[in-house]
This record gives C-alpha cells, structure tokens and sequence, in this order.
C-alpha cells in the first residue's frame, strides 16, 4: 500500500505538470504546465486502498450501489483526508454498476448474473486480508454461498458462477426494475453525496436503457 500511495501521489503531480522523482530521475510533463488541474478518482473496497484515496484523491470510484456500503467507504476515505489535513466533504463518490430496466426483476436479475460474481473476487481477496469485523456484512456475506468462478465468464449475462447470488445482493449492488425503482435508488444514493452515477452498459438492451435514462429518469433529477 506504501508504494501504491507513493506511486498515485507521483501521477497525480505529474499529469498536473509538475515535476516529480521516480526511480532516481527527475519526470515532467512540460506540456501539461499551466493547465486545470486534472483530478485523480482512485477505486477500491478495502480499509487500506480506500485511506490511500483519502490522503491522495480527488474522489472514490465505488463498484456497487449499495447506499450502506456506499456510506461505509465513504467514512473510512474521509477519516483518512481528515487526518491527513484535508478536507473530506471534498471527496467525491462516483458508483458505478450495471442497470437494466425492467418490471421483470428475475429477467433483470439474471441479466446482471456476473457482476455481483465478479465484486467476489475482490470480497474473497479483502476477506484473506482483513478480519470480517472490519468490514460490513453487506459487502461480503453473499460470498460465504460461493462455490466456482470462472474468469473467462466474467462479464457474460446469464454466466452460470452467478448462481450463487442470492436476490437480495443482485437488487443492492446494481440498479434493477421499473424506471421509478431507479430513480429511488438513485435518490437514496444522492442522499449520501453521490452527485455521480456511471452505468456499466453490458447488461443487454442498452440503447433501451439509455432512451430510459434520456426520457424518464435523469429528468427527475434536473
């Protein structure tokens, strides 16, 4: 984590223009001098990676939509720009996930099968790191299900290591249902400080799902 940390602070300086030392050499980008500043978003789901984002970042890039683990990985970024000396009310949230459309939740479901799998991966990685104390139940209580994963499957609809998900995981950690349903869950969202929603279009009928945002669910939010 001390060398990520080096190394995010090192690119930060640098694609800003100003000059840094990496492996004993002096590094500048003289054409990015005198520009806007370019804000670094740092991802992760792990107490260490999201400090990291706290003293070096601009804001946390979150892969689900679970407003309780959200608000979680938000608290432990902002504890750590605290005590760093920053301002933590200026980190931004930006979740992303996929959304699908649908009054049928089991089609919805189905069409998300792999993401919730492929957040295990990193769930499994956090739970051989750290004491389940230290995270919340929400973020990995669904793995304890889990029996294969395929990587090659990883982000197929339908891929068969989903099955293990259970409903309740598959409606927290994507944005499912009719367009109301959406617009709720991105209230609830909007309601901890996410100003930011990135949908993950690889769930099938996209140029549906976008005509639906365009249409019926961005306007209730301008």
């Amino acid at each position: 984590m001390a060398e990520y940390e080096a190394a995010c602070r090192m690119m930060k300086d640098l694609m800003n223009g100003r000059t840094v030392r990496w492996n004993d050499q002096e590094l500048e980008l003289a054409w990015a001098r005198n520009r806007p500043e370019i804000p670094m978003y740092l991802a992760g789901y792990g107490p260490g990676a999201l400090a990291v984002a706290g003293r070096v970042s601009d804001g946390v890039i979150i892969q689900l939509t679970d407003p309780e683990i959200v608000d979680w990985i938000m608290g432990i970024a902002r504890k750590a720009a605290e005590e760093d000396g920053r301002d933590p009310d200026a980190l931004a949230p930006i979740a992303c996930a996929p959304a699908f459309v649908s009054a049928d939740l089991e089609r919805a479901r189905d069409q998300v099968r792999w993401f919730p799998a492929m957040v295990s991966k990193h769930v499994m990685d956090l739970l051989a790191r750290y004491d389940e104390s230290e995270l919340p139940a929400p973020l990995f209580g669904y793995v304890k299900q889990r029996d294969f994963y395929d990587y090659r499957d990883r982000r197929r609809a339908g891929a068969e290591h989903g099955r293990f998900v259970d409903d309740d995981t598959y409606d927290r950690f994507c944005i499912l249902g009719t367009p109301e349903q959406h617009i709720e869950k991105l209230k609830a969202l909007e309601a901890i400080g996410v100003r930011q929603w990135n949908i993950y279009l690889m769930a099938g009928d996209e140029e549906r799902t976008l005509d639906v945002y365009g249409q019926e669910i961005i306007t209730a939010f301008s």
